[in-house]
C-alpha cells in the first residue's frame, strides 16, 4: 500500500514522468541507488506513473525525453571513462540545461559538470556546463554535514539538510549560487563556508549517503522542479524525526517536525 493511502484512482494524471541515472554502472558509488529509490517511490506513492532509464555508456541519452537526469558518483578512473563519453553529447546536455532541464549531481557527477577536475599532473576535463573548478586537496574532506539551503526555508523555520561527504577535490563556484550554507561539515573546499551549486534547475553537490532518504523536503523540491506538478503532502513523520536528530546531534540545532 502506499505510503499515504493513495490509490492508484487517484492519479493526478496520465503522464509518465521520466528519471534519466546516468551511467549507473559506473557512477554508483554512495548510495546513489537510494536516491533514485526515494525520487520514485515518492511519485508512486501520490499515483503519478514514473520511468527510471538507466544508460550506459554504450548508449546515447535522448534529454528531449526526461523530465530529470541523476548523475552520481564514482573514482576518478570511472570519472574519466564517463566523461569522454558525456563530450560526446555535452551540446545536447547543455542545451537541456539551459532549457531549464532538472539535474542533481552528486559528487563526481558535481565535477564533471565544471569546466575541469585537476589530478595533480593529469586533468580531466569537464563539461563546462558549469563555470566552476575542482583541484584535488591535500587531504579528503570526509565526515557527516549539516547544511542550511534558503530556497527551502519556510514559514514554520529552517528546513536543514544532512548528508555525508567523502571527497578529496576541492570546488571553487566561481559566480554561481551555492546550493546551501555549511553549519557543520567542508563543503565545497573547506574554505568558503558553502557546499554544492545551484543553477537554474540543476542542483550538484557533495552530499551522499544516499541524500534524498534523510531530506524528504529536498526530494520535493527536486520532484516538483522536475514535473512542475503539485505534489500532494506525505507522512513524512519518521523521515524528519530522523533528520531533526542528525541535524540536533551534529550541530546543535533543532530542525521543524
Amino acid at each position: 500500500m502506499s505510503k499515504n493511502s493513495i490509490k492508484d484512482s487517484n492519479k493526478i494524471n496520465n503522464k509518465t514522468i521520466v528519471i534519466a541515472h546516468l551511467y549507473p554502472d559506473l557512477l554508483n558509488l554512495y548510495g546513489d541507488r537510494g536516491n533514485i529509490l526515494t525520487l520514485t517511490k515518492r511519485l508512486q506513492w501520490r499515483g503519478i506513473n514514473v520511468v527510471v532509464e538507466n544508460v550506459t555508456v554504450n548508449q546515447t541519452p535522448d534529454f528531449s525525453r526526461y523530465n530529470l537526469v541523476f548523475l552520481g558518483g564514482g573514482s576518478d578512473r570511472e570519472q574519466l571513462i564517463v566523461c569522454q563519453n558525456l563530450h560526446k553529447i555535452k551540446d545536447e546536455f547543455k542545451s537541456y540545461v539551459e532549457n531549464n532541464g532538472s539535474v542533481i549531481a552528486i559528487c563526481g557527477g558535481y565535477q564533471l559538470l565544471g569546466n575541469y577536475y585537476k589530478l595533480g599532473d593529469e586533468t580531466i576535463e569537464g563539461l563546462k556546463i558549469l563555470d566552476i573548478e575542482t583541484v584535488r586537496g591535500d587531504k579528503r574532506l570526509i565526515g557527516n554535514v549539516v547544511v542550511e539551503a534558503d530556497f527551502l526555508t519556510n514559514n514554520e523555520g529552517k528546513n536543514y539538510i544532512v548528508g555525508f561527504e567523502n571527497h578529496g577535490g576541492a570546488t571553487n563556484i566561481n559566480g554561481h549560487n551555492p546550493f546551501a550554507k555549511v553549519i557543520k561539515g567542508n563543503g565545497n573546499n573547506g574554505k568558503d563556508g558553502f557546499e554544492g551549486v545551484h543553477y537554474k534547475n540543476v542542483i550538484g553537490t557533495y552530499l551522499h549517503g544516499p541524500l534524498l532518504p534523510k531530506n524528504p523536503e529536498l526530494a520535493d523540491y527536486i520532484l516538483h522542479q522536475a514535473t512542475a506538478l503539485t505534489l500532494e503532502p506525505l507522512n513524512d513523520i519518521d523521515e524528519k524525526i530522523a533528520n531533526n536528530y542528525i541535524v540536533n546531534r551534529e550541530a546543535g540545532h533543532k530542525n521543524v517536525v
